[in-house]
């Protein structure tokens, strides 16, 4: 079971960096989105902040993951991020909500799996 919980995460660490670096080295095609879909993401793109955020974030998660270093934090660090871009492809943009399941699966797998970390916030 300790291999599978690290391999798990590793696996959503690389991912995180990945996607996160690319938010600033666009180095993956952006998929076509409707016009809903660009108008939402167009509105926050113009401000200039929340996606060097998001992306920085995901860097920052990404890193503790595959280095196994604060490992609860980072899973409860993404967790609004996650939920953000969830509800974003469930209502604006369906095409995306396979991708955005897998993480929220691997994430909730690694919560799971790292629960005893989280009793003392129940107690």
């Amino acid at each position: 079971m300790k291999s599978l919980k690290n391999i798990l995460t590793i696996v959503l660490g690389v991912l995180f960096v990945v996607f996160g670096l690319n938010g600033f080295l666009h180095f993956m095609p952006m998929p076509e989105v409707g016009p809903e879909a660009g108008a939402f993401l167009g509105a926050i793109g113009s401000t200039g902040v929340l996606f060097p955020l998001i992306s920085i974030v995901e860097v920052a998660v990404g890193v503790m993951l595959v280095t196994r270093k604060f490992v609860p934090f980072a899973l409860v660090l993404i967790f609004p991020i996650l939920f953000g871009a969830t509800i974003f492809h469930a209502t604006l943009d369906m095409g995306g909500i396979l991708p955005a399941l897998v993480f929220w699966i691997l994430n909730i797998v690694l919560l799971v799996l790292n629960r005893s970390s989280y009793k003392a916030l129940f107690a």
